[in-house]
């Protein structure tokens, strides 16, 4: 079943799956410039100016600002909630600041920034090609435009676990229905070419989850999110789910955790681009 556009906070007819509830921002705090943002390390000189598109709780931002040192380094994002959580990793030995921003209308002049990355943003999106187009426009032309976002149909795990089955569908739906890609790492490719950006280089990787210490961490952030979040309110709200199903999918992820063989692997998309 169709679902009719949803009006986000900036009118631009998304709106944010996950939410900013606490066990998001913990998820997300998880991410380094290591573990999330491999394909684009090796490019980044010292000197550098970067602009870290929906840089969430901030902490891959951080992470780039330390690599780019003495340059000066922005993150932005549509929430206050999380900009506030990332201000408070500032400190006087990195050179970061953080505000909020609409990325389809970004403040800064043309050709402002060396490097403009985007983490798990254009699956969000209701326009990801305008949203690459604008970041392109504020990209020095000899500069790089990046991207890294998971594509949800390629996530994989064992044991079986006929609620995780569930819990994908159920989140691929909602994401639609907001708007979004859910399988935005196979589509990043596709989405610059559709933007005119040149020398465009694509590529995968991939988070997994297999000691008892990452898979409890991995479960328990899940458990909650598909149960007492904005995520669930809007499986609730679509009528694809009711709260009793959500909360024996919490539970079954709390079971796979304890899987002694158990596994689970995040497939991500990644593009690296001139502005065209």
């Amino acid at each position: 079943m169709e679902s009719e556009p949803v009006e986000s906070e900036e009118g631009t007819g998304h709106r944010y799956t996950h939410g900013h509830h606490e066990s998001v921002l913990r998820s997300h705090r998880w991410r380094t410039a290591e573990n999330s943002a491999g394909y684009l390390l090796p490019h980044l000189t010292a000197g550098a100016s970067l602009l870290d598109i929906g840089c969430g709780p901030g902490t891959i931002t951080v992470d780039l600002a330390r690599r780019v040192a003495p340059g000066t380094v922005i993150g932005i994002d549509r929430s206050e909630d999380a900009v506030g959580s990332a201000r408070r990793l500032i400190d006087e030995t990195t050179p970061v600041s953080f505000e909020t921003g609409d990325l389809y209308a970004l403040r800064f002049d043309d050709h402002a920034f060396d490097v403009v990355h985007a983490h798990q943003v254009l699956q969000h999106l209701d326009d990801p090609v305008a949203a690459l187009v604008e970041m392109a426009r504020v990209c020095r032309p000899d500069g790089l435009v990046a991207a890294r976002d998971g594509d949800y149909e390629s996530m994989t795990w064992y044991p079986d676990y006929p609620e995780l089955d569930r819990w994908l569908d159920l989140y691929r739906q909602t994401a639609r229905a907001n708007g979004g890609e859910p399988d935005a790492g196979r589509r990043l490719l596709a989405w610059a070419r559709a933007a005119r950006l040149a020398d465009v280089s694509a590529s995968a990787s991939a988070w997994c989850f297999a000691t008892p210490e990452d898979r409890r961490w991995w479960a328990d952030t899940w458990a909650e999110r598909i149960t007492v979040t904005t995520l669930a309110e809007r499986v609730r709200e679509l009528g694809l789910a009711d709260q009793g199903e959500l909360d024996e999918i919490g539970r079954a992820w709390l079971r796979w955790a304890d899987e002694p063989d158990g596994w689970f692997s995040v497939t991500h998309g990644e593009v690296l681009c001139r502005p065209g």
